[in-house]
């Protein structure tokens, strides 16, 4: 049979792979990069001035729409606190006392409210304001907020002769909406301390900040007259860019902080500034990077053409292969012919190795059938005698009733449930209150055969009653501590509660002879079971809690000689469904 040795070949033979990665690399790398080199250094700079100047644009045209609106403000205001006919009814007003009289100044009051604010669609709530009465509001075009007092309003700036407040939650009773608002001084005759609260309408600064206007998301940041309070309007930004657009003779555009800030600077005194992310900021430019990805997945198109052409070169001895394959069907046991190609070589190489692996595999299968077919025999031969012996106490425990003999019909019932029990056909899979059953059952038996020289006691709570465990668990621990552990009058005591939440306990106790510590540890080892008659139902139990638990589970054994055994056991809360799973 040839073989295939590395190193073997004659200097003539080519490889492919080099073949296949000089064509690759011509194919791709050079074109892709020329062309990125070239595009950068002109679409970056063209991309990020126009986004920018975008940018600019849109926040000078959102400024102007708010000094309008604070200009609608003004002189709306202006109106209401200088306009001499509505400043002398507002004095009479306040000196009226005849009720009749002043409830007719107060209908011609409200008419001048509503009028101005028909005409004037940019103002919202209106009111006049006396400070330090029961109830300030006098006058009022909709209802307002208990508890109103402008000097818990956020201060924006001082501009004309009257005090702006803002951004803040309207006044306005059922309202939500945040609003920018003014309060002038009405200099009415007497000693009264009169104002004009008025509020923008309460879809203004909504329409004014509008993210559509950009494309992109953007963060507003609002920076009052005084340069001492910066309200973020849509979301939230770090602490470092609010600190920021507050700062006095910073450029028009900076980056700071992964954010690139725009500024405008009003000359009623305020400041606008744009917050953009970088990578928003860059979505464009990201959307060229993508074209690029997609020339260069249509280059490697161009290089899997250049592939192609070299592998209709190479079909031959690809054809060798494929002939093998198909000879491996026919005879496995036939030797590969190899091509002289050193990959299609190589892979020929691997493929006798998985021919000799196959021609083992199949010989092992052959023999795995035939143990199998022996196992079932002696499966079927294992369960004919526990039937014939369940079927035979059966028949003592009948002779025994009909005759009166009591205690053998009880030791007998005894007997045929814990070999039900043990040797039965019911699943593997069991509840806690099932394997206590099955444990008293079993102690019983062992109580009459002693004669009842121990005591046995079983304490389980209610709530894990119902919970699975594989069967036979506890019987060979009990059962250890009858053989090995105790001496006259013992006790055993089985315990099982919950450990938290998701584990239980179960515990298995003796105050018989006990074991010292090498014992201990010759127990745990995992061939204790060929060394003493203890380790045997020992070994049982670490095997099945190994296997339906593995990790899961923690066994710790506490004994001294003379002391007695304490064998713990912590696995985790289950029932019988988690098993099927």
């Amino acid at each position: 049979m040839r073989r295939m040795k590395k190193g073997s070949f004659a200097p003539a033979v080519k490889s492919l792979r080099r073949t296949l990665v000089i064509y690759l690399l011509v194919g791709t790398l050079l074109p892709l990069l020329i062309v990125g080199i070239v595009s950068y250094t002109s679409i970056y700079s063209i991309l990020s001035g126009k986004i920018g100047s975008g940018i600019s644009a849109s926040l000078r045209q959102e400024a102007l729409s708010l000094e309008n609106a604070i200009d609608n403000l003004d002189f709306a205001s202006k109106q209401f606190a200088l306009d001499g006919q509505i400043v002398e009814e507002m004095s009479s007003f306040l000196q009226e006392k005849q009720i009749y009289r002043k409830s007719q100044i107060m209908n011609s009051i409200n008419q001048k409210i509503n009028l101005v604010n028909f005409t004037n669609p940019y103002i919202g709530l209106t009111a006049y304001v006396m400070p330090g009465g029961k109830d300030p509001v006098l006058f009022t075009n909709m209802s307002m907020r208990r508890g109103f007092d402008t000097g818990n309003l956020p201060a924006f700036m001082r501009y004309n002769g009257a005090d702006y407040f803002g951004p803040h939650g309207t006044m306005y009773a059922v309202g939500d909406n945040v609003v920018f608002s003014e309060q002038r001084i009405v200099r009415v005759s007497g000693q009264h301390e009169l104002y004009i609260y008025l509020e923008t309408n309460y879809s203004l600064l909504r329409k004014i900040f509008n993210e559509q206007a950009y494309g992109m998301a953007v963060n507003h940041l609002l920076v009052n007259q005084a340069g001492t309070s910066t309200y973020a309007i849509d979301g939230e930004v770090p602490d470092k860019i609010l600190t920021a657009a507050g700062l006095s003779g910073r450029p028009a555009h900076e980056e700071l902080e992964g954010y690139h800030l725009f500024r405008y600077e009003s000359p009623q005194g305020w400041k606008l500034v744009a917050a953009v992310k970088k990578s928003v900021f860059n979505s464009e430019i990201y959307a060229w990077f993508y074209k690029m990805i997609l020339l260069a997945l249509s280059t490697l198109l161009f290089a899997g053409l250049l592939a192609w052409l070299i592998w209709r070169r190479i079909y031959g001895p690809l054809r060798k292969v494929n002939v093998e394959i198909i000879r491996m069907a026919e005879n496995v046991t036939a030797p590969v012919a190899f091509t002289n190609v050193e990959e299609f070589d190589f892979v020929l190489s691997n493929f006798q190795q998985m021919k000799d692996q196959v021609n083992e595999l199949i010989q092992a299968v052959a023999r795995n059938e035939k143990q199998k077919s022996q196992f079932e025999i002696e499966k079927l031969l294992s369960q004919i005698n526990p039937h014939f012996l369940h079927n035979t106490l059966n028949t003592v425990q009948w002779l025994a009733r009909l005759n009166g003999q009591k205690e053998i019909d009880r030791l007998v019932t005894l007997l045929v449930k814990v070999l039900h029990y043990n040797l039965g056909k019911q699943s593997l899979i069991v509840t806690i209150r099932e394997e206590i059953e099955a444990i008293r059952n079993y102690m019983e038996l062992q109580r009459i055969r002693y004669d009842y020289e121990f005591e046995f006691n079983v304490q389980a709570a209610d709530g894990v009653l119902d919970a699975a465990v594989p069967r036979f668990l506890l019987q060979p621990l009990v059962e250890n501590s009858i053989y090995h552990g105790l001496s006259d009058h013992g006790r055993v005591d089985v315990i099982i509660v919950a450990h938290g939440d998701e584990e239980i306990q179960l515990c298995v106790r003796d105050n018989g002879a006990g074991m010292n510590d090498a014992q201990i540890a010759e127990l745990l080892s995992d061939d204790s079971a060929k060394k003493r008659g203890l380790g045997i139902g020992f070994a049982y139990v670490m095997r099945m809690l190994r296997t339906y638990y593995g990790g899961q589970m923690d066994l710790q054994i506490k004994s001294g000689v003379g002391e007695g055994t304490d064998i713990s056991i912590i696995i985790p809360r289950k029932s019988k469904e988690d098993f099927d799973d």
